[in-house]
């Protein structure tokens, strides 16, 4: 059981958007879908390299209030923060969704 409570930190949820790129093809951005309040609590850590650059891919499990449709290709946001999500599932009969997410670090 969550305690409510512990939702304390505000998130931004993003849904994908496509629009027209002119030459057949499609550019993808995101809007905003939702202001969550969520739980936000660190799994671990591990090295990654993308486009050749040195960082770091940090794993949080985000748990917020279901009531939303919530699908691979949203992502949360937190100022400078974009969590992607990787894998989620509802807990306490549906109340709640416990997302796994991963924030790159450079």
């Amino acid at each position: 059981m969550i305690d409510p409570g512990a939702l304390k930190t505000r998130l931004t949820l993003e849904a994908p958007v496509e629009t027209d790129d002119g030459q057949g093809g499609v550019t993808r951005g995101y809007a905003t879908f939702a202001k969550v309040w969520a739980q936000v609590a660190p799994l671990g850590a591990r090295p990654n390299v993308t486009a050749d650059a040195d960082g770091a891919a940090v794993r949080y499990r985000i748990v917020t209030r279901c009531g939303y449709v919530l699908t691979l290709q949203h992502r949360f946001v937190d100022g400078p923060r974009v969590y992607r999500i990787l894998s989620f599932r509802e807990r306490d009969g549906g109340r709640f969704i416990e997302i796994e997410a991963e924030l790159r670090v450079e």
